[in-house]
């Protein structure tokens, strides 16, 4: 990776979990992002920022390979986890999915009581332990333990929109991944909601790596330890492809970048 410009490779201090070489994302003979490098760190908040439609999500679902469930889905390059390249012939995606979990834009609890909306990932990994505890631990790192704790039995849809959210945080946590994908996780969400969750991101990341896309650069600023800005340009044919323009410490990016157009995103000139 040493011919990795190093406007987007910051030096970091900590493991790295996910590092990506030359992507290039298709569908079909559509180029939706290319010339992608970049690594992420272990333990921190990465943000993705970026107009809509530079290919913020499309990366995010990369890393658990959920881009696959999409027939004309391609990726050349190589994305690797802890070292090991993603999309192997050996890998399956279901396993990888163990491991890396996601966090919709929408919360969404499955038709289930809440206890059983967060033992749902643990029965079907056939979990062995103490299923009561792994609910109890699981919804107090969410910080809806002592929300539910009397309604356990309730359905997962007779809380708020809030705390549907960080359910289904909770039942992603349960899996027992090493990350957690968010993709705009607080869209959907009222001002009290949303700063609940970005402090729990905080606490998060003290077990978990964390990805999330947002379009709120106050968001970013608030919860995220390193931003990648990405943007798009038209191509010949009249369509748009994404691009990776700045990766660093989000202070740096919001403050200091070294690239006009990150300096125009985030200071509202467009997008």
């Amino acid at each position: 990776m040493d011919n990795i410009d190093q406007s987007v490779r910051p030096v970091m201090s900590t493991e790295t979990v996910f590092s990506l070489e030359n992507v290039d994302i298709y569908y079909g003979n559509y180029r939706a992002v290319r010339d992608i490098n970049f690594t992420i760190p272990k333990n921190k908040v990465t943000a993705f920022i970026g107009p809509s439609g530079c290919g913020k999500s499309t990366i995010l679902r990369c890393f658990n390979r959920l881009n696959d469930l999409i027939d004309s889905f391609r990726l050349d390059g190589k994305i690797a986890y802890h070292g090991e390249n993603l999309y192997g012939s050996d890998i399956d995606p279901i396993e990888v999915r163990k491991y890396i979990g996601m966090v919709f834009q929408k919360p969404n609890p499955f038709p289930k009581t809440i206890y059983d909306n967060v033992a749902y990932g643990a029965r079907v990994n056939r979990f062995k332990g103490d299923l009561d505890e792994l609910v109890e631990t699981s919804l107090k790192r969410a910080v809806l333990w002592d929300e539910v704790k009397d309604k356990l039995q309730e359905s997962g849809f007779s809380l708020s929109g809030g705390q549907q959210q960080r359910l289904c945080i909770a039942r992603t946590i349960a899996a027992q991944p090493e990350v957690l994908l968010m993709d705009e996780p607080c869209s959907a969400l009222d001002p009290i909601s949303t700063l609940k969750v970005e402090e729990l991101m905080h606490e998060l990341k003290e077990n978990y790596t964390i990805v999330i896309v947002t379009h709120n650069m106050q968001q970013a600023t608030r919860v995220a330890d390193f931003t990648a800005f990405f943007n798009a340009e038209a191509t010949q044919k009249g369509s748009k492809v994404g691009y990776l323009v700045e990766y660093d410490k989000t202070a740096t990016i919001f403050s200091n970048p070294s690239q006009q157009s990150t300096r125009d995103y985030v200071s509202g000139k467009f997008g």
